[in-house]
């Protein structure tokens, strides 16, 4: 099976950048594909508990409910533990479905996946 690594960069300062993810992520999964979300640097504040409810650019739907459509289509989270030190945030801020892991663990993704996307 085919496998995408969507890694979000951009934070809650760019909510017009943060859908991207979300969408194709729960695209790949419609095509029978793995998709991996990776947060890190300010990505990581789009995962705090509450924060995706405030955010809702255009017609679209809040961004939380994108991120809770693309959960339940099967996209994986994760969250870069040291961009979460970087800005002094708790393991605790973020939601349940949220893995928070290290570099190591964003080097395997982007070694397995068949593509990587940046946004």
């Amino acid at each position: 099976m085919a496998r995408i690594l969507y890694v979000q960069t951009s934070g809650t300062d760019a909510p017009e950048r943060l859908y991207a993810p979300f969408v194709l992520a729960m695209t790949a999964r419609a095509m029978d594909m793995d998709a991996d979300i990776f947060f890190m640097i300010k990505g990581v504040t789009v995962v705090k508990r509450g924060a995706a409810e405030e955010i809702q650019v255009g017609n679209f739907p809040k961004l939380s409910e994108m991120r809770d459509q693309a959960i339940a289509a099967g996209a994986k989270i994760y969250i870069c533990e040291q961009s979460t030190q970087l800005l002094g945030l708790d393991r605790g801020d973020f939601i349940e479905e949220g893995q928070v892991v290290g570099a190591l663990t964003l080097n395997d993704l982007a070694v397995d996946a068949d593509a990587v996307i940046t946004f």
